[in-house]
C-alpha cells in the first residue's frame, strides 16, 4: 500500500448452512449499497442450502457470476429483481485457512454471520475453527471487533442456548432471524429486509430497508413503509 492510500477495511460476511439464504443476499446488497467493502465466506453446507433454495450452484471458480445471479434474485426466488455491482466483494474459499480473515492483523470492521446455523454457533462458541468461517469469527472476537450472529433455527435446545450465551458473554450480538410486522410488510421481501436491516443496525451501518417504529400506532398499516 502506498503512503497516504486508504486501507481497505471490509465487513466479513459468513454464510453458513442454515435455511435463510435470502437474508444473506439482502445483507450483502445493503452493505454494497452503503458503499461498504465485503469479504465473503460461503461455507460448504451453505452451498447446498443455496442450491436447494435458489437452484444456484456457488462455485469458487465462477463466484462473481454466481454471486450476481444470487443477489439479483428476490426473496421469492424470481431472477433479475435487483441489479448489484459486486466489484467491491472479495471471496475467500471456506477451506482456505491461510486466507486474510484468518489473521487478526488482517484489517476488517467486523463480521456478520447470516444466517448462522446451530452447528456454526457451536463451532464459534467452542473455538473449533474447523473452517475459515469459524476461524474468522474467532479472530473477530479475540480482536474485539463487532460480531453479529443471525441465528436461524427453531426451536432452540438448551445446548444451543448455552452456546449463544457464550457468544454474548464474548461480546457478540446474538440476533435471531425474527421478522416483525409493524413495518407494514406486504411481500416476503419486506420481512427478509427487516431482518437484514436489524443486522445492519447491530453493525452500525446505515440503510433504508424497513420502516422504523416512531411511536405511532397503525403507521405500517397505512402503507408508510
Amino acid at each position: 500500500m502506498n503512503a497516504g492510500e486508504t486501507q481497505r477495511r471490509p465487513w466479513i460476511v459468513g454464510v453458513s448452512g442454515a435455511s435463510g439464504t435470502p437474508y444473506a443476499a439482502a445483507v450483502l446488497r445493503a452493505l454494497l449499497a452503503a458503499g461498504e467493502s465485503v469479504d465473503l465466506v460461503v461455507s460448504r453446507a451453505s452451498r447446498l442450502t443455496l442450491l436447494d433454495e435458489t437452484g444456484i450452484s456457488f462455485r469458487d471458480g465462477h463466484w462473481q457470476e454466481d454471486l450476481r445471479e444470487w443477489l439479483g434474485r428476490g426473496a421469492d426466488g424470481k431472477p433479475g429483481i435487483f441489479a448489484v455491482d459486486v466489484d467491491d466483494v472479495r471471496h475467500w474459499s471456506a477451506g482456505d485457512l491461510a486466507a486474510g480473515p484468518s489473521s487478526g492483523s488482517y484489517a476488517s470492521k467486523g463480521m456478520l454471520i447470516v444466517p448462522a446455523s446451530t452447528a456454526c454457533v457451536a463451532g464459534v462458541a467452542l473455538g473449533l475453527s474447523k473452517d475459515l468461517l469459524q476461524r474468522a469469527a474467532s479472530v473477530t472476537l479475540k480482536e474485539r471487533r463487532k460480531l453479529v450472529v443471525a441465528v436461524r433455527e427453531t426451536p432452540l435446545n438448551g445446548q444451543t442456548l448455552r452456546h449463544l450465551v457464550t457468544l454474548d458473554d464474548a461480546g457478540a450480538t446474538v440476533l435471531p432471524a425474527s421478522p416483525a410486522f409493524y413495518a407494514g410488510a406486504t411481500h416476503i421481501q419486506d420481512l427478509v429486509d427487516f431482518v437484514a436491516g436489524r443486522v445492519l443496525d447491530a453493525a452500525g451501518v446505515g440503510h433504508t430497508l424497513y420502516r422504523r417504529w416512531e411511536g405511532e400506532l397503525g403507521g405500517g398499516s397505512r402503507g408508510t413503509v
